[in-house]
């Protein structure tokens, strides 16, 4: 039988074919720490113990779906996002590190305010709202999405993670939330923002697996879902209640320009850990 080094280095040559070397070697480590059950650290000491035949058989099945494109998260039904584990399938976009930037930024402007009313909207995963409900054990959140199988994902995430999320299966194009008017402190929301006219430029792996429900918008309104969210905010969120975006950024200043003439305040942009300007915040009066 082969033993773990053979098997992660069979793995990396195979998706040098799709990734550049580090890479590939990188969610070749992945996969076999997910299969065999064990951290980085003890898969590099393992190296030489043999893999058995059946988890031989677990790598082979998931290297046939890597080398078809699909993304490592899918594959292996896990994410990592803000320190946890979450549970992802192809409903659901693939939580990224931005987000967590924003999430952060939620987190340290109501750490020391108990009691605080959070609701995400386009909540996918349930990555946001989830997290926000451990990293702020006081606050009530709520957490919505259009879609029925994105929800089972996140209801399946918050149980696991043992946190409590009130969810809402709403069209925020259509509906307002099923939240009490003038009560929540803020609203934050990472919603479908890239151009129908973007797709050329996105990898293959994004394209052909993750939700277009939850990534795009007619390239004649890139705006549509902040426009939307933020008119709806003004009736839910309590004064000087904020509003935080993930934003696209080629749009941030359209952002920044449409919200304060919906009437928000203090009306700010924040670059991400790469420079690129990828959240916005706003305070309602």
């Amino acid at each position: 039988m082969p033993t773990v080094e053979a098997s992660l280095e069979n793995l990396s040559s195979q998706l040098e074919a799709l990734y550049e070397k580090p890479e590939a070697r990188t969610i070749a480590e992945w996969v076999l720490q997910h299969v065999l059950e064990v951290g980085r650290f003890d898969l590099l000491q393992r190296r030489k113990e043999e893999v058995p035949k059946d988890l031989q058989v677990q790598v082979q099945k998931y290297q046939g779906r890597l080398l078809q494109h699909e993304p490592l998260q899918y594959v292996l039904g896990e994410a990592f996002f803000y320190g946890r584990d979450f549970h992802v399938t192809p409903a659901v976009l693939i939580p990224r590190p931005e987000t967590e930037e924003l999430v952060q930024r939620v987190i340290k402007t109501y750490q020391h305010h108990p009691q605080v009313k959070l609701l995400d909207i386009g909540t996918g995963s349930g990555c946001i709202p989830i997290t926000l409900a451990a990293e702020l054990p006081t606050a009530q959140v709520w957490g919505l999405d259009v879609s029925p199988e994105a929800l089972v994902v996140a209801k399946m995430n918050a149980q696991k993670l043992e946190q409590q999320v009130t969810w809402l299966q709403q069209d925020i194009l259509q509906e307002l939330p099923a939240v009490e008017a003038g009560s929540l402190d803020a609203v934050i929301s990472n919603p479908p923002y890239v151009l129908e006219e973007e797709k050329s430029l996105m990898r293959q792996n994004v394209l052909d697996f993750e939700p277009h429900l939850a990534l795009f918008v007619p390239n004649e309104a890139p705006l549509l879902f902040y426009r939307r969210i933020a008119t709806v905010a003004q009736t839910l969120l309590t004064p000087g209640g904020k509003l935080f975006f993930e934003i696209n950024e080629r749009f941030s200043q359209s952002a920044v320009e449409m919200l304060r003439q919906l009437g928000y305040q203090e009306v700010k942009v924040f670059e991400d850990l790469r420079g690129k300007e990828r959240m916005t915040e706003a305070v309602w009066r």
